[in-house]
């Protein structure tokens, strides 16, 4: 059977290069990847798994602070209302067919979103004293949950990861378990436990090419998106 298709949510004009770190991961992994962003025809029929890539904010009206985010109205701060949408369509599409997802910085935040949960619009108001870091290099210490199926996958205690964040996971949504934290407590990764494979994690594992933990993540998605699609096509010649 030929490799599973992933899509890869990205903001239609930003992020080629967070994109084509996604596309290496996958590939190595064994999948083929198709782009996935608000002026693409997106057909979720077609994929075998998903995932919901980082980038821009999350608008703040969808998980209700709106009218006291700073966040909301900082000319810094990029939003992509029709990428929102796009990807709230997708994860709803990809719950109804049980596709294998795995959220990614952003993406992590908005599965909890699509599942009704709210998010800190700005961890150094959210948790004040938390050091400003932004890099793609491993420099925030997280530590995974022991019950949780990312320790397993990892097969880690704890990891070290890059941090390019200002938002992150407050309330969680229906069914959304957080199993990783920094330091400052902040939430770093979620699952949901009844589902075959939703994970987001807060960090970026595509930039941690050389970390075998992190690139099993990836190949622990595209195995679940080839079981799926084995599972569908047993469905349709039954």
């Amino acid at each position: 059977m030929s490799r599973p298709l992933i899509g890869v949510t990205a903001s239609a004009r930003r992020g080629r290069v967070m994109g084509w770190f996604n596309r290496l991961a996958l590939w190595r992994a064994g999948a083929r990847v198709r782009r996935l962003t608000a002026e693409s025809a997106v057909s979720v029929a077609e994929l075998d798994g998903l995932v919901i890539g980082g980038g821009d904010d999350i608008d703040a009206g969808l998980y209700g602070l709106a009218t006291h985010d700073p966040a909301a109205t900082d000319p810094t701060v990029r939003i992509d209302p029709a990428r929102d949408r796009l990807e709230l369509r997708l994860l709803q599409a990809a719950e109804e067919r049980r596709l294998p997802v795995l959220g990614i910085c952003r993406g992590a935040q908005m599965v909890n979103v699509q599942r009704g949960g709210s998010l800190h619009g700005d961890i150094y108001e959210a948790y004040p004293g938390t050091r400003r870091r932004r890099t793609v290099l491993p420099v925030k210490d997280v530590t995974l949950a022991p019950d949780s199926r990312l320790r397993r996958i990892l097969g880690r205690v704890g990891c070290r990861v890059n941090a390019l964040h200002h938002q992150s996971v407050d309330r969680p949504g229906r069914g959304v378990v957080p199993v990783a934290r920094d330091g400052d407590a902040i939430v770093q990764a979620v699952e949901v436990p009844n589902h075959p494979f939703l994970i987001g994690v807060q960090w970026h594992p595509e930039f941690l090419v050389f970390d075998r933990a992190q690139q099993r993540l990836f190949r622990t998605l595209v195995e679940a998106a080839m079981a799926r699609r084995q599972e569908r096509a047993l469905d349709a010649a039954a």
